[in-house]
């Protein structure tokens, strides 16, 4: 197993257990406690877990990775969520695009299309899709966080709902066992609620470390979204909760991005 895939792992045992010991992780993937101290010590320095004496815990739910790490974090599987996004996306729509490093993904991904009318609170998604001389491209007004780009704030609740668009792109991050759509910041969440009120049909975009991941803020539930697109198969229990909510799944797969659907 690569390191890059044990340490996937890793933060996904951490954060279904809560917390683990050194040993029983080394005992897991049979590596030493040496080479497991050392991937808790990376993960922990990428915000993804908690280092503890004897082990690592889930990351805090009070705060973000930073946005340097998380436009490097699952960027193949971003790359193919992203192509699978843009095939629901016709010509000449109209859309609504906010805050994440996915979203940035899929609006590269979108100047193959022609004609489109994008809505974005997202200023490193303006920046893409500006040159295309046949697209319509309006930038909320707002507070904008310099740490990420985005643009949240009153201003920009108020302006986002001053549209109704055919299809509105989001991201999240964290979905709860409960369906529940988590995010970090409480201005960001009432921004993408708009987004959501306003769009006749909503994508949430999101790479498969989203499920169970936790954060403080409750945005909604996912039966607020029509159509989830991943890259890989949830485990059981979050298939089966999308499918008793209505949510069509879309599996971006690593072969060769077919569509798969649940």
């Amino acid at each position: 197993m690569s390191q890059t895939a044990r340490h996937e792992q890793i933060v996904e045992i951490v954060t279904a257990k809560g917390f683990v010991s050194v040993e029983d992780l080394a005992l897991h993937f049979d590596v030493t406690p040496q080479t497991m101290r050392r991937d808790i010590n990376a993960l922990a320095g990428e915000n993804r877990v908690r280092r503890f004496h004897g082990g690592a815990s889930a990351a805090p739910s009070t705060e973000n990775t930073e946005y340097a790490q998380r436009k490097l974090l699952q960027s193949p599987e971003k790359a193919r969520i992203a192509r699978l996004v843009a095939e629901h996306i016709p010509d000449h729509a109209s859309l609504f695009i906010n805050i994440g490093t996915t979203n940035e993904a899929i609006a590269k991904e979108l100047l193959n299309h022609t004609g489109l009318k994008i809505i974005t609170n997202n200023l490193h998604v303006a920046a893409i899709v500006n040159g295309k001389a046949d697209f319509e491209v309006i930038i909320a007004g707002g507070k904008v966080r310099s740490r990420d780009g985005g643009i949240i704030g009153e201003a920009t609740l108020d302006f986002v709902s001053q549209f109704r668009t055919d299809f509105g792109i989001i991201g999240i991050s964290g979905i709860d066992e409960d369906g529940t759509l988590l995010e970090f910041d409480y201005q960001e969440v009432r921004v993408a609620q708009a987004l959501i009120r306003n769009s006749r049909q909503v994508l949430l975009a999101c790479d498969h470390t989203k499920f169970g991941r936790h954060a403080m803020i409750n945005l909604g539930d996912v039966r607020d979204v029509n159509i989830l697109v991943t890259d890989r198969q949830p485990e059981q229990q979050f298939t089966d909760l999308l499918k008793d909510r209505g949510v069509k799944l879309l599996i971006a797969n690593e072969e060769n991005n077919e569509k798969s659907l649940q």
